[in-house]
């Protein structure tokens, strides 16, 4: 019954992938899927194979890869931005200081222009690899349209529009919402941090400095039962650059444990546990709970925000070093 009950699924897992397949061969603003099917066809097949060989080596990247995507749709849309080197660049934010990932980009873009000189963009590089580091931890595929073009322009100001750790739900929705993603895809896509990590200064105010209920004070929001182990990875007078996983309980595996995380007061940002709390959000949390419309949901959102802001046809270029504009 169990292994006719999982083909069933998987079946059904299948024809879902086939048709959304269908219904976004093209993309927005002139991507598609298979966009480098005759002018590089190996092109996914290399990047995926970097991505593979850099989580082998380390498979904390699969988390650094997909929130360094994340940051760049936000920004100013999904051009690679986020890439170029620079004194008064995106990477230069301090929202940006703690961006892993650029190693296994830089290394993709070697490889393709070696292959196809230059054809593949930076923005679409790191669009597929976000994808399948999110397969490699346990996700499910999403398919990818391609056909994004390289943007000219990186501010440090950029990153204003990013969202914060101590944002409202409110502020969250509106910041979402002005890209065109709505709070479904808000909830799905910060369930991305079941594979990511956060600095303790981030959330340390939470247990020792709660200024919102009174100095000294501890957020009422936080488990007391796990109070002591956030202490223990966070001291008071620790280093506060000091990354801890987002999800405590598989922090390399994409599932749901973090939603499950917070339902029990043990999210780790105020603006998660936020997710549980808020009446708006809470439902849609409690829908993705049941772990394969998670999956399936967060590949739809993924879709949507890596169409955000792209450039096509003669807008942008296609940079042959991902970290200088040509």
């Amino acid at each position: 019954m169990v292994s006719g009950n999982s083909n069933q699924v998987f079946i059904l897992w299948t024809f879902l992938l086939l048709a959304m397949g269908a219904s976004l061969g093209h993309g927005h603003k002139g991507t598609r899927v298979g966009f480098y099917s005759t002018t590089c066809p190996q092109a996914e097949y290399i990047i995926s194979s970097t991505v593979q060989r850099h989580f082998n080596c380390d498979h904390t990247v699969a988390a650094g890869l997909l929130r360094m995507h994340f940051h760049d749709c936000f920004m100013r849309g999904c051009d690679a931005s986020v890439l170029i080197d620079g004194p008064n660049t995106q990477k230069k934010a301090v929202a940006n200081l703690g961006l892993r990932g650029y190693e296994v980009i830089d290394d993709a873009k070697t490889q393709l222009e070696a292959a196809c000189p230059g054809v593949v963009s930076c923005a679409d590089i790191l669009a597929l690899a976000a994808r399948d580091s999110v397969v490699l931890v346990n996700g499910s595929s999403w398919v990818v349209p391609t056909g994004r073009r390289d943007g000219r322009v990186s501010l440090v100001s950029d990153a204003d529009n990013l969202p914060a750790f101590t944002d409202s739900i409110d502020v969250q929705k509106q910041k979402f919402s002005a890209l065109g993603l709505n709070t479904q895809d808000l909830v799905a896509l910060v369930g991305g941090h079941t594979i990511g990590t956060s600095a303790c200064q981030s959330f340390q105010y939470r247990m020792y400095n709660f200024t919102k209920v009174g100095n000294g004070a501890v957020d009422p929001s936080i488990n007391p039962t796990f109070l002591p182990q956030l202490r223990a990875l966070c001291p008071q007078n620790g280093d506060g650059s000091k990354r801890v996983a987002l999800d405590t309980h598989s922090p390399i595996k994409f599932d749901t444990s973090y939603f499950r995380n917070m339902r029990i007061g043990q999210g780790i940002l105020e603006s998660d546990q936020m997710l549980w709390n808020d009446a708006s959000t809470n439902a849609i949390v409690q829908h993705l709970l049941l772990g394969l419309n998670f999956k399936m949901e967060f590949g739809n959102s993924m879709i949507k925000m890596s169409n955000i802001g792209v450039k096509t046809s003669n807008a942008g270029e296609i940079r042959q070093v991902c970290s200088k504009i040509n």
